[in-house]
């Protein structure tokens, strides 16, 4: 009885609007630090426009960022097993470079 209550007490109501359910289409992330934070700008990169933008900006402590990575470890993962393996684009034939944007500093 003491752990349902305990459970109930740790759960937390997420609300999601209808805006924000539509979401934001994104091909390309520019991950930066600092030692107290990590910032992940989302961009929307189109080909054959000079300009990229910025779509979406998060700002995560260290911590936080290192939960998000496992978190997409094993959602990856899960993904995979129903799916098959996602296939990574070799360097040479994506449109998008790798170190885009300005490098983490510590």
């Amino acid at each position: 009885m003491a752990d349902e209550k305990d459970q109930k007490q740790s759960q937390i109501n997420i609300e999601l609007s209808e805006e924000m359910a539509q979401g934001v289409y994104s091909n390309l992330a520019i991950i930066t630090h600092s030692n107290a934070e990590f910032i992940v700008d989302f961009v929307s990169m189109m080909p054959g426009t000079p300009k990229a933008q910025v779509k979406s900006r998060i700002i995560l402590t260290p911590q936080h960022a290192k939960r998000l990575l496992n978190a997409l470890n094993e959602n990856v993962k899960k993904f995979e097993a129903q799916n098959g393996e996602i296939a990574e684009i070799d360097q040479g034939q994506s449109p998008f470079p790798m170190n885009f944007g300005p490098a983490g500093e510590a």
